[in-house]
This record gives C-alpha cells, sequence and structure tokens, in this order.
C-alpha cells in the first residue's frame, strides 16, 4: 500500500519543501498545520531541532512538528522543550469499490476547476483561499465535489488521486443541510470520479475530537491505518 504521508503531500502541498537539521520543512502559505509542519528524516540523534526551528522562522512560521508512528523520541525531546501537542489525526482506509453508492439527480457533480460558487462556499466555511491555494497547486488529477440541496449549493470536497489512490480533503457542509445524507452523497460522486480515474482505494483523514467525520468514515467501513499529531513551539511573549 502506498505510503499514507506520500499521499498527503501529493494532493495536499506546501508551497515550498526545504530541508534543515535533518527535519524535511514545508512552507504552508497560512494553509494550515499540515502544509506548515517539519517531518523527521534522519535518526533523532543526527537531526538538529534549532536549524529546524530557524527554518520555520525564516519563513514567518511557528516552529510546529508532525508527530508520526516511530517518533516517540522526537515527541518526548519537543514536549521536554515546551511544545504543545494538539490535533491528533487518523488517516483512514477502504477499498473504492466499499465507497460506491447512488447519487440523487442533480445532489452532487465532480469537476475541476472549481466553480465560483464553490470556491465561496469554501470561504463561507473556514476553508479560505490560502487552502485553497493549496488545492490549486496540486499535480495530480484532482476534482472539485460540489453537493445541492433544495436547490442550492449545500456542500463541497475536493478530491485528487496519487498513484491508485484517491484522498479527500477540505469536505464541508453547510450547517443546515447537516445530517441529511449529503457529505455520503458526495463522497459516492467523488469515489465514481475517483474509479474513472484509477483508483482503487478511498482515504480520507479526520481530526480525533470531530465526531461526525469518524462516524462517517466508520459507517463505510473504512479503516484506520496511520494516525499522527503535531506539536508547536511556545508562543513568544
Amino acid at each position: 500500500m502506498i505510503d499514507a504521508y506520500a499521499i498527503i503531500d501529493a494532493t495536499w502541498p506546501a508551497a515550498e519543501y526545504r530541508r534543515a537539521g535533518g527535519f524535511l520543512i514545508r512552507d504552508g502559505q497560512g494553509g494550515g498545520s499540515r502544509v506548515s509542519c517539519a517531518t523527521l528524516e534522519v535518526p533523532l540523534e543526527q537531526a538538529d531541532i534549532p536549524a529546524a526551528e530557524a527554518a520555520h522562522r525564516a519563513l514567518g512560521q511557528r516552529p510546529r512538528f508532525m508527530i508520526r508512528a516511530g517518533d516517540e523520541a522526537l515527541d518526548a525531546v519537543l514536549e521536554a522543550r515546551g511544545y504543545e501537542a494538539y490535533d491528533p489525526v487518523r488517516i483512514w482506509s477502504a477499498p473504492i469499490a466499499a465507497m460506491q453508492g447512488e447519487v440523487p439527480p442533480v445532489t452532487a457533480f465532480a469537476h475541476w476547476p472549481p466553480l465560483q460558487i464553490a470556491r465561496d462556499l469554501w470561504t463561507e466555511l473556514d476553508v479560505g483561499p490560502e487552502r485553497q491555494a493549496i488545492m490549486d497547486r496540486a499535480e495530480v488529477p484532482k476534482t472539485c465535489v460540489l453537493g445541492r440541496k433544495d436547490d442550492r449549493a449545500a456542500g463541497v470536497a475536493y478530491i485528487a488521486l496519487y498513484e491508485d489512490a484517491a484522498m479527500l480533503h477540505a469536505l464541508a457542509v453547510a450547517p443546515k443541510y447537516r445530517r441529511m445524507s449529503l457529505a455520503r452523497e458526495m463522497i459516492y460522486e467523488g469515489a465514481r470520479w475517483a474509479v474513472e480515474a484509477g483508483a482503487e482505494r478511498f482515504e480520507m483523514i479526520t481530526t480525533l475530537a470531530n465526531d461526525a467525520s469518524n462516524a462517517l468514515a466508520e459507517s463505510f467501513g473504512m479503516e484506520v491505518r496511520a494516525q499522527y499529531h503535531y506539536r508547536r513551539a511556545p508562543e513568544v511573549a
């Protein structure tokens, strides 16, 4: 199976990557932790955390590190340096066949580039221009799925393909239309597009605190195949 973190970097890419102190540093340009974190690339005893911190600050970013399986020693070192742990995350995966289902007429459709109404809805639902720029710069097959209820735009999602895995990002549904199966129907449409694009697996990322997204993944029979969290430097007074 393709490395989960390679899928993330391909489908949700940082604006720039650089190396410092044995870490890969991502320049997120305001797009959130996933594109603004450092990941360890060498054994910890060879790593230089201050060099990574300096590289972050040169980019105007608060130093932060993604802690993956196997990074327990780094996690402990950062905790001792006063770094705060936050946003535990799950990466879910299932065969693409598990994500198939019927989409009612005019409920969801896949397209690229996103219609302006889709971009406006993302912005309204806190997926702003900085995160939309991440989607735009991904150099892989990709689509926007626009969901509709009551003859209006009600949900939007981004799905991108890396090798044979389709990854769901930025799924957002307007509050009025939640708990009406729209997210499920949008995933069905996204999975239909993904099959045509050559996908064999479907993946999604949820935070541990997002009960609705975790329940949605479980309802499809998806399994957790990786977990990570972040550590960020203390804020400078």
